[in-house]
């Protein structure tokens, strides 16, 4: 794959996106996993993304395990800002106290002396963005992480920010079918020197066409409950005519509808945007480092653009509650 900057660092234009393995989309397998990270590094990936609360400290921990042995060879990113509170509850916690103590643990879980990129996962409403960034900034200069990035926030947030401490990077869902980052973001990010880092850049499967309605997904599949509008039985059904056009132009130009889908994403931006698909299936990781070396025609990615674009969307991409927690542009 072609490099892409990341602050610093000059990494893989697709990063690995690890929740999968843990968390989120139904039971994973340790041994495959660990086939798949030892694949992805082969492959060329060399930026993978987790969190510590991707399975509570589990994602992190396989990372550590399987990867400890080759450290230099990717740059490492990881988040804190959700916890578990007394009542086994996740909540957003960005005291600083907090952070400094969930990088600590992360580090140990990682079996590394430094997080090359640690994300404030979520904003805590009842903590100054200043002040959890200020902590972050502490860790900076201690030498536990080389730099810091936000996820899900505003523009507003974000240049509050910056303001504090240099942002590296900023996290967020961009898609075909979520193009909220176009509001305002990705125009801030280039303004400020911001890597933009799209996450669920395949809709959460639905861009690939292999996503099913939430009739037919495990309780412990995400798209079950937060992310459930889009994949609610009428609006799936809705959803999928969508992709019947896309599905052609992908047998026209000899590849998949993933590969579609992450060809129009890499050409949205100069070489600041690195998007991170997230699977556990050593074949798809394979299938989307492949769409890296498409060729990104300028006739091919309108025609994409305009096949599937939010305002066709049946569905909101998170429900009402989760939507209301979230510190970013609206309608």
């Amino acid at each position: 794959m072609q490099r892409r900057k990341l602050g610093p660092f000059e990494v893989s234009e697709l990063g690995l996106g690890c929740m999968n393995m843990s968390m989120g989309y139904g039971p994973a397998n340790d041994e495959t996993s660990e086939q798949l990270l030892l694949a992805a590094l082969d492959a060329g990936y060399s930026f993978l993304d987790t969190a510590s609360m991707y399975g509570m400290g589990h994602n992190e921990s396989l990372i550590g395990r399987v990867l400890k042995g080759r450290r230099d060879e990717y740059v490492l990113a990881s988040k804190c800002g959700i916890t578990r509170d007394g009542n086994n509850q996740i909540r957003t916690n960005g005291r600083p106290e907090v952070l400094k103590r969930t990088c600590e643990e992360s580090l140990r879980r990682l079996r590394t002396e430094v997080i090359d990129l640690y994300y404030l996962h979520r904003l805590d409403p009842d903590v100054p963005v200043e002040e959890s960034v200020g902590a972050l900034s502490d860790l900076v200069h201690e030498g536990k992480i080389q730099t810091l990035g936000l996820s899900e926030v505003s523009t507003a947030t974000l240049r509050r920010a910056h303001a504090t401490h240099r942002v590296t990077a900023v996290q967020s869902e961009y898609s075909l079918w979520t193009r909220t980052p176009e509001r305002g973001m990705l125009a801030a990010c280039r303004e400020l020197g911001v890597t933009f880092v799209p996450f669920s850049p395949l809709g959460r499967g639905f861009l690939t066409g292999k996503a099913q309605d939430v009739t037919r997904l495990t309780e412990d599949d995400i798209r079950q409950n937060v992310a459930r509008p889009r994949f609610e039985p009428d609006n799936f059904q809705a959803n999928s005519k969508l992709l019947e056009p896309l599905a052609e132009l992908a047998r026209r130009e000899s590849c998949t509808l993933a590969q579609l889908a992450l060809v129009w994403l890499l050409a949205q931006q100069d070489e600041t945007l690195i998007p991170i698909p997230g699977t556990k299936h050593v074949e798809y990781m394979r299938e989307n480092a492949a769409a890296a070396d498409l060729p990104r025609d300028a006739e091919l990615v309108r025609a994409i653009g305009s096949l599937i674009t939010e305002a066709r969307v049946a569905g909101a991409r998170y429900n009402e509650t989760l939507m209301a927690t979230i510190d970013s542009e609206r309608d």
